[in-house]
């Protein structure tokens, strides 16, 4: 808008919220839904970035719930006029709108879109009817035309002249047609069912080829805007001489309907007209009238028959009605006109159309029946039965359609969902239109449902056993328990606790641990079976949702025996300072039960299966053991050869693998009266014992002088033989003696043989009873040092003893003769 012009601009918004019985029935079918409605008034060729109005304000919805709602303008297909800003909560244009583009000769003019808003849904419908301002002039469809008309053309003849075109509507569109000052012409108005303007041009007096051959007129078609604005057209008229009759069209208006999409060469009707004339003057040409913009193009008529057929594609979405201008013309270029009005007949052509306005994935598995999880729009462009649409869901799925206003239809659950069993959904949802044949279109939804924890882990066993031998190594595995939790990701993520109990009065922790990721059960420590014959346990699956979900297991450890103990006698019992002995009367028959031998064994099972069997005796014929029982019996008649002391040696075996044993000595004492088993077992001791202690020492002494006079013996062969091989090495060697003289030797007086420093390296044993060599040097304790005021002597510093003991030495002869050439290295063990 200009400020310096006075433009007619309203700006109105009515805000509807019609509390009907049928709409509180569907507000209660839209659960959270809120809806509303506001129209707007603006003039069309507004700027880009001009106001419309306040939508918040308007609508009473605050700032922060447009942007938190996350609002936003939905058009479907139609072109984005408007736009919204969050920020201020304004609604300004977006594009340039141009009325007679948008809605032709359509009044009201008036475009609407969707303001939708999330959490929670809100639904708003913007009606904004766009103002016609008078920006087009009438037009013609063409500039320039000529008619020919004879001068004998009766008053009262009509000649149909151009229709003017004028986009805007109301006042300013077309309202008059005026036509320039002549003698001859009038000019007669008159109006089409739709309410557009028309003009004829009625002879009014006889023309005179002989004064005026032709005639120039103009028509001039003007608006009702402010300003005013026009449009011309010239009228060129020749005249003809005398056609005394004009043809006359047998109806005036023809009727016809023609299906939208026919093809072409379709037959719509036949239009007829007569002459009275005679001859040439009385044949009549057919033609559509050239002033109605682009008709000729969708319709052709013949021009000798009047039938006239389709030549180009109806649609009736877009032009539900034609009214053609038909022209009868003789040879002597006299015209009638008559109109035909053709109905196009819809045709259902036009599958609806599913826009979606909202789309929620994933949604919650917990979410209750009824959660809207999409908004769709749904469009018919064809009319009546064609244009009615029902919308379905094809598979059957936990979900179903609900009817909005305005052909929206709202997607939500129809019962709980479950992830377990089913993680996402493809929905299909199908319209279908109610003509013949039924149209119809599907739109695929991808669904996918989240998890939430509401499933607990859980074992596949109720109890779960094992066993394990008992000394077992710590550390070893005992068992794995595994538990399974249909939820995904962070819920489904197990955690393995050992439940906090006693054993024994231990906690249970000092007996196994369990491996909280895996659920592997090892144990802390070696077990006994002697003192623990099996664990309870009681194990705790946790997942990690919030809060978390857990359930427990009962795991039996069975600790099995192995042969570790050996048979334990009770009796006979073995003292260590008394003597125990059994009495046999030397009148014992058969089968006597001298005693039995009494054992246990802490093992369990075969383990603790025991055998006695005799193993030594001093007469073996004289008794037996029972192998079950233990029982030692007499096995014959004692006699009085029979000695008094019997000593019996019994083995006590278990049967485990390997079996283990223990052994009993069980003495019998065979005679008739106690003091005689006395005297016998006393005597007896004490001469053993006697024995015992005299042939312990014996052996120990033996072993001492052996060993001794062995050691002198080797170490006296080794001296001589190492005596022996160093007086060969040196005396009986065959190498030349060749004095040298090194760089660093100074010879005194001209005969000095030595060195200022000699350096002697021994290899020599430190202790003769080990075997191994000690390597020294010992440069700093044997030093040669010369004294400069000797005329040829040498004086020796000695801080310790000689390498050698012997002064007499073939070794330190030799050194003393070879030392100014040799340097020797000795190595010996001994």
């Amino acid at each position: 808008m200009d400020s310096g012009k006075s433009i007619h601009r309203t700006l109105r918004w009515r805000l509807c919220f019609k509390l009907s019985s049928l709409n509180i029935l569907l507000l209660l079918f839209l659960n959270h839904m809120v809806s509303g409605q506001i129209r707007y008034s603006i003039p069309e060729e507004m700027k880009k970035g001009s106001l419309i109005g306040n939508v918040a304000q308007d609508l009473g919805i605050d700032m922060q719930r447009l942007r938190s709602g996350r609002a936003r303008i939905v058009t479907g297909e139609n072109i984005q006029y408007t736009e919204l800003k969050t920020d201020k909560g304004t609604l300004v244009v977006n594009e340039r709108i141009d009325r007679e583009q948008l809605c032709g000769d359509v009044t009201p003019c008036s475009f609407s879109f969707d303001l939708i808003l999330e959490n929670p849904m809100e639904l708003h419908h913007v009606t904004v009817e766009v103002l016609d301002i008078n920006d087009n002039s009438p037009s013609f469809h063409q500039h320039d035309m000529k008619l020919t008309i004879g001068e004998s053309a009766a008053p009262g003849a009509r000649f149909v002249l151009p229709t003017a075109n004028d986009p805007d509507v109301g006042v300013n569109g077309l309202q008059d047609y005026n036509l320039s000052p002549n003698e001859n012409f009038v000019l007669k108005k008159h109006s089409n069912i739709d309410g557009r303007k028309y003009a004829e041009m009625v002879l009014e007096r006889p023309l005179d080829r002989e004064q005026y051959p032709s005639l120039s007129l103009k028509l001039v078609a003007v608006d009702g805007g402010e300003p005013q604005k026009s449009g011309t057209v010239n009228i060129d008229i020749t005249v003809l001489d005398a056609n005394d009759n004009s043809p006359v069209f047998n109806q005036s208006v023809y009727k016809a309907t023609v299906m939208e999409n026919a093809e072409k060469g379709t037959y719509i009707v036949t239009v007829n007209a007569t002459d009275a004339d005679s001859g040439s003057y009385g044949l009549i040409h057919y033609s559509i009238s050239k002033m109605q913009g682009n008709i000729d193009n969708l319709f052709e008529i013949n021009k000798t028959t009047g039938v006239i057929y389709l030549s180009g594609q109806v649609d009736y979405e877009k032009a539900k009605k034609y009214e053609i201008r038909i022209e009868a013309t003789d040879q002597g270029a006299l015209t009638d006109s008559s109109k035909v009005v053709v109905d196009v007949i819809d045709v259902n052509d036009n599958p609806p159309i599913i826009n979606v306005m909202s789309f929620t994935s994933p949604v919650s598995e917990d979410s209750p029946p009824g959660t809207t999880i999409g908004i769709i729009n749904v469009k018919d462009l064809d009319s009546g039965d064609n244009g009615q649409v029902t919308c379905r869901i094809e598979q059957n799925a936990p979900f179903r359609i609900k009817s909005n206003l305005r052909n929206y239809y709202t997607l939500v659950t129809d019962t709980v969902l479950d992830r377990e069993s089913v993680s996402e959904y493809n929905i299909t949802v199908i319209a279908t239109d109610a003509g013949m044949p039924p149209l119809s279109t599907k739109r695929n939804f991808h669904l996918k449902v989240s998890d939430v924890n509401d499933n607990a882990p859980f074992f596949p066993q109720s109890v779960y056993s094992a066993f394990i031998t008992e000394n077992n190594s710590p550390g070893v595995s005992v068992l794995t328990v595994k538990a399974k939790d249909p939820d995904e990701n962070q819920n489904a993520r197990i955690s393995y606790i050992l439940d906090v109990n006693d054993i024994g009065g231990s906690p249970v922790s000092e007996y196994v641990s369990i491996n909280s990721e895996s659920g592997m059960i090892h144990a802390v420590r070696s077990f006994d079976y002697e003192q623990i014959k099996q664990l309870i346990l009681i194990i705790k699956a946790q997942d990690g949702g919030s809060p978390p979900l857990s359930s427990n297991v009962s795991v039996k450890v069975m600790i099995q025996d192995q042969n570790d103990n050996p048979p334990q006698v009770l009796y006979p019992v073995q003292t260590g300072g008394s003597l125990v002995a059994e009495m046999v009367p030397r009148s014992a028959d058969v089968g006597y039960l001298v005693t039995k031998v009494v054992a246990v064994d802490v093992d369990s099972g075969q383990n603790a299966w025991l055998s006695y069997k005799l193993q030594k005796a001093t007469d073996r014929a004289l008794f037996e053991v029972g192998l079950q029982n233990g029982e030692i019996r007499t096995i014959r008649q004692v006699t009085d050869k029979d000695a008094v002391k019997q000593r019996l040696t019994v083995i006590v075996e278990d049967n485990g693998q390997p079996s283990r044993s223990a052994t009993v000595i069980v003495n019998v004492a065979v005679a008739d009266s106690f003091p005689e088993v006395l005297s016998e077992f006393t005597d007896s001791t004490h001469d053993k014992e006697y024995n015992d202690n005299l042939t312990f020492y014996l052996v120990l002494a033996l072993a001492v002088v052996s060993f001794l006079f062995i050691t002198c013996l080797v170490v006296i062969i080794s001296v001589k033989i190492y005596r022996w091989r160093q007086s060969r090495i040196l005396y009986h060697s065959s190498l030349p003696v060749i004095p040298y003289y090194p760089p660093r030797y100074s010879d005194t007086l001209g005969t000095g043989t030595l060195q200022h420093v000699y350096n002697y390296e021994v290899c020599r044993t430190t202790d003769s009873r080990k075997s191994d060599c000690k390597f020294g040097r010992a440069g700093s304790q044997n030093v040669l040092i010369m004294d400069p005021s000797s005329t040829g002597t040498m004086q020796r510093i000695q801080s310790e003893k000689s390498i050698l003991d012997e002064p007499d030495s073939p070794l330190e002869v030799s050194l003393i003769n070879v030392a100014s050439s040799l340097r020797l290295h000795f190595s010996f063990c001994v």
